[in-house]
Order: C-alpha cells, then sequence, then structure tokens
C-alpha cells in the first residue's frame, strides 16, 4: 500500500504540474492586461493536456554532434531527480521515515545542477553550454546560504526530520522570529528552480534558450517536468518550515498555492537580474546574514539548556 501511495502522489504531482503551467499563463495573461488559455476546455482546463500530447508525441531531433547517450538520458535524470525529493513530503504516515531528511534534500538539490549541466554540455551547442555554465555558477553561490538557513531552523526542532516541524509549530510559526531569513530562503527557492528573475540558465535574451535550445518533445517536457515539480516542492518546504505545517488542514494546500502564485507574481514584475549582482547578493548578503542568525539561535538555545 505503502508503494500504492506514493506512485499515486508521483501520478497527482505530474499533473498538477500540468496545472501550475496552466495558472503561469493565466496569471502572465492578466498582468500584461490579456486573457491567457480559454479555448480548450471551460476556461481553457484542458489546455494541459493538449499541451502534454504535443509534446509527447512530437518528434525528438538529435543534434548530429552530440553525446547520444547523455544528451537522451539527463532529461529522465532530472525528472527522476525530482520524483526522490518528493519522497520528502512529510506524512503521518509516511512511505519511508527520513530521519535524515535534511541531508537527502541538500544531497538530492546538489545532485540537480548535474542534470542541466549535462543536458547543456551533451548538446555540443555553445549557447546549451554556456547556459549549464552559469547554472553551476549560480548553484555553488546560493547553496551555502540555503543549507545554513535551513540549519538556523532545524535548530529548533534537534532533528532532521521534516515531519517535527508539524510538531514543534502547533503554538508559533518559525516565521514569527526568523522574517529576514523566511525572504532570503524565498530568494534562495527562486535561484533554485532556475525562476525569473534568477533564470540565468534560460536567458533568451542573450542564450536563445539556455541549456534546454537542442531539446524538443519527450526530452523537453521531462526538463519542465522537473522545473515545474521543483516549484511546488520548494513551495511545499517553505510552508513546512516556516508557515506552520499544519498538514492535517485545507490551509496547508491554501499556502502552498499561495507561494506557488507567488513565483508566478514574480516572474510578472520582476525583470532578469544582472548575473553578477546575483553572485553579490549570495556571497555578501544571503551568506553573513544567515550565519548572523545562526550563531545567534545557538548562542539562544546554549544560554537556555544552561
Amino acid at each position: 500500500m505503502y508503494i500504492v501511495s506514493y506512485l499515486f502522489l508521483l501520478i497527482m504531482i505530474l499533473i498538477s504540474s500540468g496545472f501550475v503551467v496552466l495558472l503561469e499563463r493565466k496569471v502572465l495573461g492578466y498582468i500584461q492586461l490579456r486573457k491567457g488559455p480559454n479555448k480548450v476546455g471551460f476556461l481553457g482546463l484542458l489546455q494541459p493536456f493538449s499541451d502534454g500530447l504535443k509534446l509527447f508525441f512530437k518528434e525528438q531531433n538529435f543534434p548530429y554532434m552530440s553525446n547520444f547517450l547523455i544528451y537522451y538520458f539527463s532529461p529522465v535524470f532530472m525528472l527522476f531527480l525530482s520524483f526522490f525529493l518528493w519522497c520528502l513530503l512529510p506524512q503521518l504516515l509516511n512511505v519511508y521515515g527520513f530521519n535524515f531528511g535534511l541531508l537527502f534534500f541538500l544531497s538530492v538539490t546538489g545532485l540537480g545542477v548535474y542534470g542541466v549541466m549535462l543536458s547543456g554540455w551533451s548538446s555540443n551547442s555553445k549557447y546549451a553550454l554556456l547556459g549549464c555554465l552559469r547554472a553551476v555558477a549560480q548553484v555553488i553561490s546560493y547553496e551555502v546560504s540555503m543549507a545554513l538557513i535551513m540549519i538556523c531552523m532545524f535548530i529548533f526542532i534537534f532533528s532532521y526530520n521534516f515531519l517535527d516541524f508539524y510538531y514543534y509549530q502547533s503554538g508559533v510559526w518559525f516565521f514569527m522570529f526568523s522574517i529576514p531569513l523566511f525572504f532570503c530562503w524565498l530568494s534562495s527557492c527562486l535561484a533554485e528552480t532556475n525562476r525569473a528573475p534568477f533564470d540565468f540558465a534560460e536567458g533568451e535574451s542573450e542564450l536563445v534558450s539556455g541549456f534546454n535550445v537542442e531539446y524538443s518533445g519527450a526530452g523537453f517536457a521531462f526538463i519542465f517536468l522537473s522545473e515545474y515539480m521543483n516549484i511546488i516542492f520548494m513551495s511545499l518546504m517553505t510552508v513546512v518550515i516556516f508557515l506552520g505545517c499544519d498538514l492535517l488542514s485545507i490551509f496547508f494546500f491554501f499556502k502552498v498555492v499561495f507561494i506557488v502564485f507567488w513565483f508566478i507574481w514574480v516572474r510578472g514584475t520582476l525583470p532578469r537580474f544582472r548575473y553578477d549582482k546575483l553572485m553579490n547578493l549570495t556571497w555578501k548578503v544571503f551568506l553573513p546574514m544567515s550565519l548572523i542568525y545562526f550563531l545567534f539561535y545557538t548562542l539562544i538555545l546554549c544560554y537556555m539548556i544552561l
């Protein structure tokens, strides 16, 4: 039953990724004073199925000079990494008991950059290669501060298990006494998922489409499914760590949808950041702030224990 429930979860996540794309197109349409998809089905609700069928039945082209095996399997690798992340979904009756959930999360997100790097390198295109190199440099910059922010929050629960956030936030949300960290975390989530204003791996203005420029058909669909699955997962982690983790309440899912909406809202309103400014932001703002909070919380806990 555990395996069946996990497979059911994955199917639901794949469907919800399609509907997040529809939500994004709708929201961006209204931000730009136009209607989004509204022809296929009632209010465009069948548009995700139409796009999915089109992509999976589309011919897959392979660049003649590409490294074929790596080029073929890197989108599948990215999709499987996104599936692995969803093992961490905190459930009261869990498929896997993750007592070291934080370490598993950092390992899988660290591996995520290899999918982007291999897909860009194996395409043998200078634009794809530039996109993947920028993604690698971006990951090195923000992942240190993101890990420190998570450790600051895990200090409070004395455990690496995400489910413990459910028990420790029954009285007060961790957001209430770590607002600056919360906004640093949200910015790191944007960089983690390659979203605007930090979408340097996919800059249309200078890199055509970035690391995925040579992909079409199912490979392209896998890359974007993994991206949108990661967006939903990072929204879920934001709610779990900072906003209460009230798993048995319907408001938990409303909060997740609101954070997903915030991802789209940022894309519709902010221009792309300059590349060196992200480096400055992560190394000179996020890292010192997360270190200061880490020391502050550690001293408070030591004082309380003593």
